[in-house]
């Protein structure tokens, strides 16, 4: 094995506090997979997929599980704020590290923007006439400053905020649960007719079912916070391993359980599906009063809390590679145990991303978007790939060391990365997420250049 995939990156992460507690993880972990794009953009995937929406979930749920369990295991022995990326460089060398670093940072940051234009749209729909911009300035403050101050605030705004998520799914499995049941009190059972009726469980075909796999797969992003949180808990090893260990009923209840709910509900080709939201939409059916405004309510509190974590994110990921030397130095202060050059520098860059939205919508933001649109996919394969080579060496320098294992290594792992190649080879032949495809494998290769020639310069020196 090469020199690189034994060699340690010099970890920064002496420097952070360990303020987050175990509450504070655990929270987070629940919370992470609970977004917007759950709660809003699932509607789009169900309207391609019908009922098929579930197998779709399914499906790509199970890939995400064995991405965590990979990453879970890599950052349950070498615990970082860096994450998946410093895992990369470990297992391949700097250029790897800095490829996928700084392709999540700029994935982060631009969703941070886009995460604020959402928020800003649903209360200007409760205030109209206010404008659009002063609420995203307001929200990017906040949560700029809340990332400046202890990173104690960080866990207690996202300890909060998944709270309200998961309060809210849960109550809406349960009542959705003793509808179908019919012994919800005002509504009687759907039974199966909105399974088998409409075009049958796959009205859409297999093209609708690729459709609901592909916006499934996106609806994951997210779950890689809480390996990044695990180097600031004040137990790294316990923590990340026990989030990991549930992530297998968090995505089989929370995302799979929701669709099969829904689509049981509500016919899948209602047209409230798309324009008021799956969940509203099947609140509605359920004749439940004031329910539009109650899921407005909770997608708030998703999108403000998504804000918060990707500017966590964003920042503890340029931390590390600056501190890895793969990147400019002046992101690296540490003052009060948080970075905050570099909480700044996440924050700007969705400043500037909201400015594009304003002054080019037609152009520069769509051309923003595409760029990222499989970023996900990167760093997803980055994180097997790397795991592939670190647990051979973990085996042969430490064998007890790991906290979490991967199943059947290396079978699982090379399933996984099968997935993912099936769902690049998918993405190539829909034209919508065929230009997200050659954008994002474009910046990929732009930054793997720069990193290796990075890696070289830094090797002379």
């Amino acid at each position: 094995m090469p020199s690189t995939a034994a060699k340690a990156p010099q970890e920064p992460d002496a420097s952070l506090t360990h303020g987050l507690k175990q509450r504070h993880l655990s929270m987070i972990a629940l919370g992470g997979v609970i977004g917007a794009g759950l709660f809003v953009g699932s509607g789009a995937g169900i309207a391609a997929a019908g009922p098929s929406i579930v197998l779709a979930y399914t499906l790509s749920g199970v890939l995400v599980m064995l991405v965590m369990r990979m990453l879970g295991e890599m950052s349950a022995a070498y615990p970082s704020s860096g994450s998946f990326s410093a895992h990369a460089e470990r297992a391949f060398g700097p250029w790897a590290g800095f490829t996928v670093g700084w392709s999540f940072w700029v994935l982060l940051c631009t969703a941070v923007g886009l995460e604020g234009i959402g928020a800003a749209k649903v209360v200007t729909g409760w205030l109209p006439g206010t404008p659009e911009w002063a609420w995203v300035a307001l929200f990017m403050v906040v949560f700029c400053v809340t990332n400046l101050a202890a990173v104690k605030n960080f866990g207690e705004f996202e300890f909060w905020f998944a709270a309200l998520k998961v309060g809210a799914i849960v109550l809406f499995l349960v009542l959705g649960v003793l509808a179908i049941a019919g012994v919800l009190p005002g509504t009687h059972s759907p039974g199966t007719a909105n399974l088998t009726g409409h075009g049958g469980f796959f009205p859409g075909g297999g093209e609708g079912l690729v459709v609901g796999l592909l916006a499934s797969v996106f609806a994951y992003g997210g779950l890689e916070t809480v390996t990044i949180a695990a180097a600031e808990s004040e137990d790294p090893v316990r923590g990340v391993a026990r989030a990991v260990r549930t992530a297998m009923w968090r995505i089989a209840l929370f995302y799979v359980g929701s669709m099969a709910v829904i689509v049981t509900l509500v016919p899948w080709d209602s047209k409230a599906v798309v324009e008021k939201g799956p969940y509203v939409a099947a609140l509605d059916e359920l004749g439940i009063p004031g329910a539009g405004q109650l899921m407005n309510v909770v997608v708030l509190v998703a999108l403000l809390s998504a804000m918060n974590a990707n500017v966590y994110g964003a920042s503890r990921i340029a931390y590390s590679l600056v501190g890895r030397g793969l990147g400019p130095g002046t992101l690296g202060r540490v003052s009060g145990g948080v970075p905050r050059p570099a909480v700044l520098a996440s924050s700007v860059f969705g400043f500037v991303c909201v400015a594009l939205s304003y002054w080019r919508p037609d152009d520069v933001f769509p051309w923003l978007l595409n760029m990222i649109g499989a970023v996900v996919l990167v760093v997803w394969a980055f994180v097997a790939a790397s795991q592939l080579r670190l647990r051979r060496a973990l085996e042969r320098e430490a064998p007890e060391r790991p906290a979490v294992r991967t199943w059947a290594f290396p079978y699982l792992t090379w399933v996984a990365l099968a997935g993912m190649a099936a769902i690049l080879v998918l993405m190539a032949r829909e034209p919508d997420t065929r230009v997200q495809l050659y954008w994002t494998g474009g910046m990929t290769l732009v930054l793997a250049g720069v990193g290796y020639g990075w890696q070289k310069v830094r090797a002379r020196v």
